[in-house]
């Protein structure tokens, strides 16, 4: 048994910044960036003040390093504590003398998308992407629309814990100005439907599952404008219930939905939009891998793969890695997370990627995940390669056996630290021994969910059941308590 951690809570509050009067802060003795930004429960993690001196020191980060003067755009999903944050982070970019313009309801790519486009300096969006309601996070955005690199968000951290280095302090010097700026996200739409200006769906029978979050409205819209006969579901922006027994991460609603209207093909977005899970006609789930396969055929087919290469993640299938090797393809696995691939890709000039979780890159249109984006060219795709996406899966690969299990661990540091625990090595090697060269064992904490994730695949279901309970289970006892 692992013993207790000290809590993870600093016990010397942070300096705020001199002359403002803000209060000092308690932050966690672990990072504050994930994977992907920010992230944690509204009100526990993600208060107004912590927000506000982010959005204070993050302006004083784009300031320094996009010294153009471009305003901060500012985006959110359907969270009930969207407001709060994004109320508290412009008061923050407002005191560090920046323009903010506020997109409001919006998927992230929307904001990734108009940075650039209207000249911005940066952009912000307040979600927390696929996680519950009651979570929320913050994702920054450098000025060319791509993920604020790693060593930017550590600027920001530092100067949250007290370190602000040569940011300089210009409080009092001049103020910003706030913005409401929804028009805007009109732009962003006839940008989705730029690259394909022939795209004819008439014909189609299209259920989107829009999980109550930032599709909403929007994924409609896109749809309904190819021509295409479009059925939504879970339509509405609802805070309470975005994300809930719906959207990318619960498929039975859009599978149902799919069966009851003879549907030819169906979507599900998560609560940001920046990722998408196709189903087909049978009811079968298209996931991130199914995806990359076959936009990698069409556009390898095209001469527009370079290096036949598709960059992913240390949880793509082997299945989908052998069945693309075998057509001539290379696949390049990075840690989870968008930011990694999209790394790899820019290092490798590589321009298809994403995760198998349904968040895709593809450089030749855009250089973030849009889940909107990726579903109007998968539709594409099938209209083009005969207008049925279950023969395309048919005719794909098989997975392999393959299962995930997530055990909550709230503490932080236990989380982050897991590796350390000899226990659950131990569990891990004894099933690497056991399964040799048929199967495969990863053990990692999520970076936006209090959450170790447990995954095995093997070529034998029997053996993926066998290690991922016995590993899940010694997690549980010697991390979760």
């Amino acid at each position: 048994m692992v013993s207790s951690p000290p809590r993870s809570v600093s016990r010397n509050p942070v300096s705020a910044p001199v002359g403002l009067g803000w209060q000092p802060l308690e932050l966690p003795a672990t990072k504050l960036f994930g994977t992907d930004g920010i992230r944690g429960q509204a009100g526990e993690l993600l208060t107004a003040p912590l927000a506000l001196q982010i959005g204070y020191w993050a302006g004083h980060v784009y300031r320094h390093h996009y010294p153009l003067g471009g305003p901060i755009l500012l985006g959110q999903d359907s969270r009930n504590s969207g407001h709060m944050i994004a109320s508290a982070l412009a008061a923050g970019l407002t005191a560090a003398g920046l323009e903010v313009w506020n997109l409001g309801l919006c998927p992230t790519a929307a904001v990734a998308n108009l940075t650039p486009a209207v000249g911005a300096s940066g952009g912000v969006m307040i979600s927390a992407s696929h996680n519950p309601p009651a979570d929320n996070g913050i994702k920054f955005f450098g000025a060319e629309g791509t993920k604020l690199s790693t060593d930017l968000q550590q600027q920001i951290e530092q100067a949250l814990r007290g370190h602000s280095g040569a940011l300089v302090n210009l409080a009092g010097e001049q103020w910003g100005q706030w913005h409401h700026r929804p028009e805007l996200v009109n732009q962003y739409l006839e940008f989705l439907h730029e690259p394909l200006p022939t795209l004819d769906l008439s014909g189609f029978k299209v259920v989107l599952d829009m999980a109550w979050g930032a599709a909403a409205g929007i994924a409609h819209r896109a749809f309904a404008r190819t021509g295409a006969d479009v059925v939504g579901l879970h339509g509405l922006p609802d805070g309470d219930r975005i994300n809930v027994n719906c959207g990318s991460t619960h498929l039975g609603a859009l599978q149902t939905a799919i069966r009851e209207h003879q549907a030819d093909l169906g979507f599900a977005f998560d609560g940001d939009a920046d990722r998408v899970i196709a189903v087909d006609a049978k009811g079968q789930v298209v996931d991130g891998d199914y995806i990359l396969y076959l936009w990698g055929q069409q556009l390898k087919a095209a001469n527009r793969l370079p290096e036949n290469l598709i960059v992913s993640t240390v949880m793509a299938n082997l299945g989908f890695e052998r069945a693309w090797n075998a057509l001539g393809g290379s696949l390049m696995r990075t840690q989870v997370g968008d930011q990694h691939v999209h790394a790899e890709m820019v290092d490798r000039g590589a321009k298809l990627g994403g995760e198998q979780s349904g968040h895709i890159l593809c450089h030749h249109y855009s250089l973030t995940g849009d889940g909107i984006l990726t579903a109007l060219h998968l539709a594409h795709l099938v209209q083009q390669l005969g207008g049925s996406l279950a023969d395309l899966v048919d005719q794909s690969f098989q997975t392999y056996p393959q299962r995930l299990k997530n055990v909550r661990v709230e503490d932080r540091d236990r989380r982050k630290n897991w590796a350390s625990c000899s226990a659950v090595k131990q569990a891990i090697a004894q099933a690497e021994a056991d399964m040799g060269d048929l199967g495969r064992v990863l053990v990692r904490p999520s970076g936006t969910e209090p959450l170790i994730r447990v995954m095995v695949e093997a070529e034998h279901s029997a053996l993926v059941d066998h290690w991922t309970d016995h590993i899940a289970n010694v997690v549980a006892v010697n991390l979760a308590v």
